[in-house]
């Protein structure tokens, strides 16, 4: 499989503009070190104090969420947190991360292996991992990755899975003999791409009726969908679109579109073992399911984020 070129530049295609100050910033910043990130211990040995963290976010709203969510299960262990939201696309924020401004930070680890190695490849959510752990700064680690997803994915509206009797357990397999009625949408690149039409005819064998361009699942394509102007789209995995207008996202298992699991990337001497083990334990919690229903309650419900992660939290008995 083909790296993730898409995926790295779709979490950072959502609405927002990074500060000026801090692109400057982040400019300056530089890693070095020796530790090869090998010790099954996460953090550096010895040196992790961790009584006080910052949690960081990037410049869309599902970031500032999963920063809020990361926080508040800090503080529920007795660990300080200040927040820094909202900050910027990935090339601010991993600048800060490495020289210790940021201790924590929301990511995606298949989305963070291609802008860390661009020609990497994505064969299993483990393996990704373990590249991400290679490709790092001395001084940043992962910790365990969630299985909520937010990456791209063939989504059709709800008239054309009534249909064709398409549901939540169908696969992209399963478009085989129906793709020839279909027009499918996304942006212009999704026509070129492996990680696109050229990606779902080699490894899945389908032919749509034509392409539309359109956006990277963006309100162009979300309205060309609900529209039926196109019946199939490119859509991320958590859009709150899908919830409000019932569309049907399709199983992957070939993995075409890689991954994009849930994953905190800290800087290792900020945080303890005690805040390793509240991370670990979101992780383990949130789903793709869960993350795409909190989406929905903060963009279109317009719920306060803060709010929105602390009844999670304690919902999943984490507070």
């Amino acid at each position: 499989m083909t790296s993730t070129e898409k995926s790295s530049w779709s979490r950072t295609r959502r609405p927002g503009v990074a500060a000026v100050a801090l692109v400057a910033l982040a400019a300056l910043v530089a890693g070095c070190g020796t530790d090869d990130g090998t010790s099954d211990n996460p953090l550096v040995e010895g040196e992790a104090a961790g009584d006080s963290v910052v949690v960081g976010s990037n410049n869309f709203a599902e970031s500032i969420l999963l920063a809020d969510i990361y926080g508040e299960a800090l503080k529920a262990r007795g660990i300080e947190v200040t927040y820094k939201p909202n900050i910027g696309s990935r090339e601010t924020t991993y600048g800060l991360l490495k020289n210790g401004t940021i201790t924590v930070l929301p990511e995606y680890n298949g989305s963070l292996l291609a802008y860390l190695d661009p020609k990497a490849e994505q064969k299993s959510a483990e393996a990704v991992n373990a590249a991400v752990k290679a490709a790092l700064d001395p001084k940043l680690t992962i910790l365990k990755s969630s299985p909520a997803e937010d990456k791209d994915s063939v989504s059709v509206n709800a008239e054309t899975a009534k249909k064709y009797g398409l549901t939540e357990n169908s696969t992209l397999a399963d478009l085989k003999g129906i793709a020839p009625d279909l027009v499918i949408g996304g942006s212009p690149e999704f026509q070129t791409r492996h990680q696109g039409l050229v990606g779902l005819e080699s490894e899945y064998g389908l032919k749509f009726k034509s392409f539309k361009a359109l956006d990277a699942g963006g309100p162009l394509t979300q309205a060309a969908l609900k529209k039926n102007t196109v019946q199939a789209a490119d859509i991320f995995t958590t859009d709150p679109t899908i919830k409000k207008e019932k569309f049907v996202v399709l199983k992957d298992p070939k993995n075409l579109f890689g991954f994009a699991n849930v994953t905190p990337l800290v800087y290792k001497s900020g945080l303890s073992q005690e805040g390793v083990a509240a991370l670990d334990a979101v992780s383990a919690k949130l789903d793709t399911e869960t993350l795409l229903e909190l989406d929905a309650q903060v963009q279109l419900e317009n719920k306060d984020p803060m709010d929105v992660a602390r009844a999670w939290l304690k919902s999943a008995g984490l507070d």
